[in-house]
């Protein structure tokens, strides 16, 4: 995965399910009808979907996105090579061809992809889309102004490290042919059996040179997908969409498209949405949000109202909350301090500090509870639900530490679940049964997030978070333990600056598989395999809950995104 910052971490807390009540696990509305339609009719084209968002979809440029970034909104517009599969649950994980006519053909040990585009794509105006569209789509994101996309690209393919896009670089990148009209190949540096999953980020959406005006791109895309941006306003805080109509559902068989228009509201409190979508008063009866949870307070009225409960969606999106030690900092460079602190926490208090069971789950393995992760169960250091005290003791005793010890945690200050003041101090006061007293040190969003994510700054103890930006446990684990992805001079977040050799040796064979369920089971060995080091303490996997309107038909939630997927969404 890439680096998460606030802004596509925060995109990413969306995962949704739709339930007959709130924690009842479903794929569908409250009948469970395939359609979504709550008994009443199978969707059909026509109407306005309004979304109410919290966060304002900025940098509408597909170099400067992620594709799960905006809620999926963004997938509306750009086409890409690939695309998640738009189905319910597990299946929604897998990857399905979407410009191209597969999902890509893997050559020289998987370090050559051919991509053969469908007959037929055209842009909003008519025109013809070419594999020459996608490599330039491509070159554009390496420019310096239009950074903020994933950085795979720079890292696999050959010669590629140093480019600077296009505006400065007239050459291009040879590592990027394109043969004919319909054909693109790759070349990588190193084996990457998952390359599929990458061509599915908004990067390989194809962007016409002559139409490219550079940062204000992103004021009127050129589309390649069912609908076109006729308003953006104040950088994405209102967003307006209405159909391609050159369109055509014959080479695009996983955007169902049926509203005419979607209207995206941005820069909204989270309790006025709630509010909003409660109601479903007049247009709000049509209204879904992407980036807006119920809080405990919320829920709870939410379940005692029977219709209300049965447009709560739930679900999990692949992210893990943990706590993160850097050994280059004493007392963390003794594994039993570490194995110590991972037996002394008390999930449980942790859990209600989140919210409660009903918006956190317990965990024990860094990889999120989910097949497609390579999930593989195991509890190490088992503290049962509310710590075990007094094995912490043994192993302290064992380091040296008979009396106990002090140390600090640092925090972030902002109200969110995944670093709050709340799980610090649950963390704080199931460590002091232990003899481990615990100083508490919150900092300013943006002053957390540069000082844990510094080699030269960070603490020895800190509350963390990560999650996957497609779902294996590639992007899961190699950002975090991968010795050669250390960074000293930006942004690291491998915590524990481990660099195994082994470790890295099986990130590199695992890559080179093709085969992902085979690769899935060996991320979840490796998995377990550092886990043994303690370098981190899993804490919970968050669960999502949020409203959709009175008027929402057709729900598809997949395991990839957890956000209920905009492009198959019927209004009545």
């Amino acid at each position: 995965m890439r680096h998460p910052s606030v802004t596509s971490a925060r995109a990413a807390y969306v995962s949704l399910a739709l339930v007959v009540a709130a924690g009842a696990a479903a794929c569908g509305p409250k009948d469970n009808d395939a359609n979504g339609s709550s008994g009443d009719s199978a969707p059909h084209k026509g109407g306005t979907l309004t979304v109410l968002n919290s966060d304002p979809q900025t940098d509408f440029d597909p170099a400067r996105l992620y594709t799960s970034g905006g809620g999926n909104v963004p997938s509306l517009v750009f086409r890409t090579l690939t695309t998640r599969n738009r189905a319910n649950g597990a299946a929604g994980t897998k990857v399905v061809p979407d410009l191209a006519t597969d999902t890509g053909r893997p050559s020289e040990n998987a370090t050559v992809w051919t991509y053969t585009l469908k007959k037929g794509l055209k842009y909003e105006d008519g025109t013809a889309i070419t594999s020459a569209d996608i490599k330039y789509g491509i070159e554009r994101s390496f420019a310096p102004e239009l950074s903020g996309g994933a950085p795979y690209l720079r890292d696999w393919l050959v010669g590629a490290a140093d480019y600077q896009g296009p505006y400065k670089d007239k050459k291009g990148l040879s590592a990027i042919e394109t043969p004919d009209s319909r054909t693109i190949v790759f070349h990588l540096n190193k084996p990457e059996g998952e390359f599929p999953f990458l061509a599915t980020q908004t990067q390989f959406t194809p962007v016409p040179q002559a139409k490219d005006t550079g940062t204000k791109y992103e004021e009127h895309p050129v589309s390649s997908g069912p609908y076109k941006v006729v308003k953006n306003e104040n950088d994405g805080e209102h967003l307006v969409l209405e159909r391609n109509t050159y369109w055509s559902a014959a080479v695009d068989d996983q955007r169902k498209a049926y509203p005419d228009k979607i209207d995206v509201q941005s820069g909204l409190d989270s309790s006025v949405i709630n509010q909003r979508l409660s109601a479903s008063q007049g247009t709000d009866a049509a209204a879904v949000t992407t980036d807006t949870n119920l809080g405990p307070a919320e829920l709870a009225k939410v379940t005692g109202d029977k219709e209300l409960a049965a447009r709560v969606g739930t679900g999990h999106f692949g992210y893990t909350n943990y706590i993160a030690f850097n050994p280059k900092v004493k007392p963390f460079d003794n594994p039993e301090v570490r194995q110590a602190i991972s037996y002394a926490v008390d999930r449980s208090s942790v859990i209600n500090a989140a919210g409660g069971s009903a918006l956190a789950e317990p965990a024990t393995t860094f990889l999120p509870d989910q097949k497609s992760f390579g999930y593989t169960p195991y509890d190490l250091y088992p503290a049962g639900d509310t710590g075990n005290a007094a094995k912490a003791k043994e192993l302290l005793k064992e380091a040296g530490y008979p009396n106990g010890l002090t140390v600090t945690l640092t925090h972030d200050n902002a109200d969110n679940f995944k670093t709050s003041p709340e799980i610090a101090t649950a963390i704080q006061d199931a460590l002091k049964k232990a003899g481990i007293t615990v100083k508490l040190q919150g900092l300013e969003d943006n002053n957390y997030s540069d000082t844990v994510h510094s080699v030269k700054t960070e603490p020895g103890f800190f509350l963390a978070a990560w999650g996957a930006d497609w779902p294996s446990g590639g992007p899961f684990l190699a950002p975090i333990f991968d010795g050669r992805q250390i960074v000293k001079d930006g942004a690291n977040f491998n915590a524990s600056q481990l660099n195994d050799a082994s470790v890295n040796a099986e990130i590199d064979a695992i890559n080179k598989l093709t085969d992902l369920d085979a690769a899935a089971k060996r991320w979840g060995a490796l998995d377990k395999k550092i886990g043994a080091q303690a370098l981190t303490v899993p804490l919970f996997h968050p669960v999502y809950k949020r409203l959709v309107g009175k008027d929402i038909k057709n729900v598809v939630i997949s395991d990839w995104t957890g956000v209920l997927d905009i492009s198959q969404v019927a209004v009545k």
